[in-house]
């Protein structure tokens, strides 16, 4: 199954899942309660874990991933005049059974002075820790979880300028995570086509009539 396109019936729910509006605005980290953190192998069921505790539980590399080249697609709505653009430059990492396990989207409108970052993981994380995000060497930046379906888990933030230029500039996009067993595992996505792509046209324009008050 597709982690990234779970199935819906409406079309605010599909234009939702195809990351084209910047969703889960100011949504807040999702509360893990003790009966969801069950089991953790030797760990006992707790709420809360620190950072140094779970550093020193160790680390392991993901599951090897196949990524696509990054690609930017944009969306508008139809039943506005003037509506805004919205484009997703975005790259996705598929196991060797085809299945997506990780997509990144750097979500941005037409005209907002900001962009919003958003990662989609599959199951099975502890959420507490949000994800790891590092360009190269630089600083590590935490990204909460917003929301979890059954099919996985969405991280997001503002992408600021600085932020965005890191991303353009860097090699290589290094996400941590940390799994049922409270250690971390980090996975490594090439960023040296996400300039170019970023900046082009975008490979594809979609034109749907959306549900709701979407531009405002």
């Amino acid at each position: 199954m597709d982690i990234l396109h779970p199935s819906a019936r409406s079309a605010r729910y599909r234009f939702l899942a195809a990351g084209s509006l910047v969703v889960l605005m100011a949504t807040p980290v999702m509360r893990v309660e003790a009966q969801q953190l069950v089991p953790f192998g030797d760990v006992p069921a707790t709420e809360n874990f620190s950072e140094a505790e779970i550093a020193t539980r160790g680390q392991q590399q993901g599951r090897p991933l196949t990524y696509t080249p990054w690609r930017k697609v944009c969306f508008k709505a139809t039943q506005e005049a003037g509506s805004k653009m919205v484009c997703r430059t975005t790259i996705n990492g598929k196991w060797d059974t085809g299945q997506i396990a990780i997509r990144v989207d750097l979500i941005e409108r037409e005209g907002d002075p900001v962009a919003r970052l958003q990662i989609f993981m599959p199951p099975g994380s502890f959420l507490q820790p949000g994800v790891k995000l590092t360009v190269d060497k630089g600083a590590p930046m935490q990204i909460p979880y917003v929301i979890c379906l059954s099919n996985g888990c969405v991280a997001g933030s503002v992408a600021n300028a600085a932020l965005i230029h890191e991303l353009q500039s860097g090699q290589m996009l290094a996400l941590e995570t940390v799994n049922a067993n409270v250690v971390g595992v980090t996975n490594s996505i090439p960023l040296n086509e996400f300039a170019k792509v970023r900046q082009e046209a975008p490979a594809q324009i979609f034109e749907q009539k959306l549900e709701g008050d979407w531009e405002h």
